[in-house]
């Protein structure tokens, strides 16, 4: 007899609980995208553009000489690179496509490179007096080529999408 009495009251907290599932369920689903999903997928984007191999031989040489000595020859970086050190900073993450690099635009990058990170837990060095910007760039056409196509897609997204800021 008391659930009769009482039904309009179990029947709208029923109902509540359903919206905010379902409300829940929607919001998860706007997870990051994965590769091949755009980031912006209102916007008509142009592919990315063609890397340039001869870009790329210089980078090669500026990395080895600048780049190496902390992320390692073929950019794989440090292999604890996501566990902070004592002091609180991190080692060198790797430029291939497991790390973090793509994750960020062109200027982003040329930044970093030039002026060191602004991030405290970084101990990434300042180059804008050994580099000009044009080996800088060079220099990420080179880590860019370590990248599958993935990747290159997501990071262009990014830098296209800054640009157009």
């Amino acid at each position: 007899m008391l659930f009769y009495r009482h039904q309009p009251i179990f029947t709208l907290i029923i109902l509540i609980n359903l919206l905010l599932l379902t409300a829940c369920a929607a919001i998860g689903s706007q997870a990051t995208p994965t590769p091949n999903t755009s980031l912006f997928e209102n916007e008509e984007i142009p592919p990315p553009p063609e890397l340039d191999s001869e870009k790329i031989a210089q980078g090669k040489a500026l990395y080895i000489q600048y780049c190496a000595t902390c992320h390692k020859a073929n950019g794989e970086g440090d292999p604890d690179w996501k566990i902070r050190n004592e002091d609180g900073s991190f080692n060198p993450p790797p430029h291939d496509s497991s790390g973090h690099t793509w994750h960020h635009d062109d200027d982003l990058l040329i930044d970093i490179i030039t002026n060191g990170s602004s991030f405290p837990d970084t101990k990434m060095p300042v180059y804008k007096d050994q580099l000009s910007k044009e080996e800088v760039e060079a220099t990420l056409e080179y880590i860019k080529s370590w990248w599958g196509s993935e990747e290159r897609q997501i990071q262009w997204e990014r830098t296209w999408y800054a640009q157009q800021q």
